[in-house]
């Protein structure tokens, strides 16, 4: 185990599907482990892979099977109801991006903000603050309160911060499908050298080409259940012919 830099075994996590209502303690009492509460579903259930450091996989199949639920149980997001995730490395997650910015902030109080919560030192945010406004193109709103950016502005300075990170793994969940075509190219751009170092990429994403231009082996998520663990073509072929079908 250790070769792996991350570990799913029998992954198991349930949802509500009225998430007005509450389970009662007796409700929670009375059901078994392997029996659903009424107003519950399995948003994946049964999910085992590894994954070794180094190793690009991208995830894919239809919306609502749990693709994005699986990332969130990778980065720690969400906690499994059933089986195990094992993370042996650092996690860089590029998911909901724009989630933790503080609305009244500036962009220069954000960035010191969020990159401290990710675990950036203060010397290492110094060093690389210049770099993350480039990034993002916002050198003349350094001063601006945050609330006050476009969405796509908001986007870009998220993805710069993030990518930033010196964490061994990466998680991306469709974030190249904002920004318009220039900044999507900025962030294959850095993508791609993020994987040169040798960092372990998890990448949800829609789009055919990336997840070629991206992966190597993909994991194909069917009915809320892990159907395909494949390299990412024949993956994709077989995704292909299901939405054919």
């Amino acid at each position: 185990m250790t070769n792996v830099a991350i570990s799913v075994s029998d992954l198991g996590v349930r949802f509500r599907r009225n998430r007005r209502g509450r389970r009662s303690i007796k409700s929670m009492f009375a059901s078994s482990s392997r029996r659903t509460p009424k107003g519950e579903f399995w948003a994946l259930q049964g999910v085992s892979f590894d994954v070794r450091p180094g190793e690009s996989i991208g995830v894919v199949g239809r919306n609502g099977q749990g693709k994005s639920t699986l990332l969130k149980l990778v980065a720690g997001v969400l906690l499994p109801d059933e089986g195990s995730v094992t993370v042996n490395d650092g996690v860089a997650p590029l998911i909901e991006l724009t989630g933790g910015f503080v609305g009244d902030l500036t962009v220069r109080e954000n960035v010191r903000l969020t990159a401290g919560l990710h675990g950036m030192s203060k010397k290492q945010i110094a060093e690389r603050y210049d770099e993350i406004i480039a990034f993002a193109e916002l050198e003349e709103f350094q001063d601006s309160a945050y609330k006050h950016l476009s969405s796509g502005m908001k986007v870009r300075l998220a993805f710069s911060v993030v990518s930033q990170l010196d964490e061994p793994i990466l998680i991306v969940d469709e974030v190249l499908a904002v920004g318009d075509k220039s900044f999507r190219q900025k962030c294959y751009q850095r993508i791609d050298a993020l994987l040169a170092e040798g960092r372990t990429l998890f990448f949800v994403s829609h789009n055919e080409r990336d997840l070629k231009r991206f992966c190597s082996r993909g994991l194909y998520i069917r009915d809320h259940r892990l159907a395909m663990d494949s390299p990412i073509d024949e993956v994709l072929a077989q995704y292909s012919a299901d939405n054919e079908a």
